[in-house]
């Protein structure tokens, strides 16, 4: 299927009532046709990989095409360059994470990149930071435990950013380290513990979402099992 033919067929997949509904949560109506997510997820394992046709679907700017580019891209193929060029283009919190989860974060750089955006101003760029961590660590089960407790002092030190993206995904990035394992637990609920000192409302609530979630019954129990 060529880059004219998936364009086409996005279109006459979308319904432009689901545009107003995705705008109600913060997902940018601008060039969205109102795929579903569970739609464009059936037609990237139409598609198959194809790393050339992601490419050019993301240039096209299409917010569907964009999200199914994060699906069909080959991690193995995907550059540092291109990484960057993708995440300057994030404007939308749905983009965004879909394409950490779902590509960013089984790439060579998956680590690095995570640390860097985590510095960067721009709010959707440093949300990827987190974003990536917070997939990563639920996803990359075999990686060694120690790039995630390095990750936690970067948590730490970015958890008094009050902007409403970048905090939920530091949030995030938080309650999934401490899901990965016993010890990851008992590392980022000593981190929140931390984090709760600060003295910001957003370090606040970060850290007291997290430690509720961390320490429930239903944490404790699945990873005893």
């Amino acid at each position: 299927m060529n880059y004219k033919q998936v364009i086409n067929k996005l279109k006459s997949m979308g319904n432009p009532k689901n545009v107003e509904g995705m705008a109600r949560f913060g997902i940018n109506p601008e060039n969205n046709y109102g795929n579903s997510v569970t739609s464009l997820r059936k037609f990237a394992r139409e598609i198959g990989k194809n790393h050339q046709l992601a490419l050019l679907l993301w240039d096209s700017k299409i917010h569907d095409a964009r999200m199914l580019a994060a699906h069909i891209d080959d991690p193995k193929l995907v550059t540092e360059d291109q990484m960057e060029h993708w995440v300057k283009d994030f404007d939308s919190w749905d983009v965004c994470d879909n394409a950490c989860g779902h590509l960013f974060d089984k790439t060579t750089f998956t680590y690095k990149k995570a640390f860097e955006w985590s510095k960067r101003p721009e709010e959707y760029v440093k949300r990827a930071g987190f974003a990536i961590i917070a997939w990563a660590a639920i996803h990359n089960k075999k990686d060694d435990d120690k790039v995630f407790e390095d990750f936690l002092k970067v948590i730490k030190r970015e958890s008094n950013d009050d902007r409403n993206y970048v905090k939920k995904a530091v949030n995030w990035s938080l309650r999934n380290i401490g899901k990965r394992n016993k010890n990851m637990n008992k590392k980022a609920i000593e981190t929140a513990e931390e984090i709760k000192k600060i003295d910001s409302k957003t370090a606040r609530w970060i850290a007291n979402d997290a430690i509720r979630e961390l320490t429930s019954t239903k944490i404790k129990n699945r990873l005893k099992s």
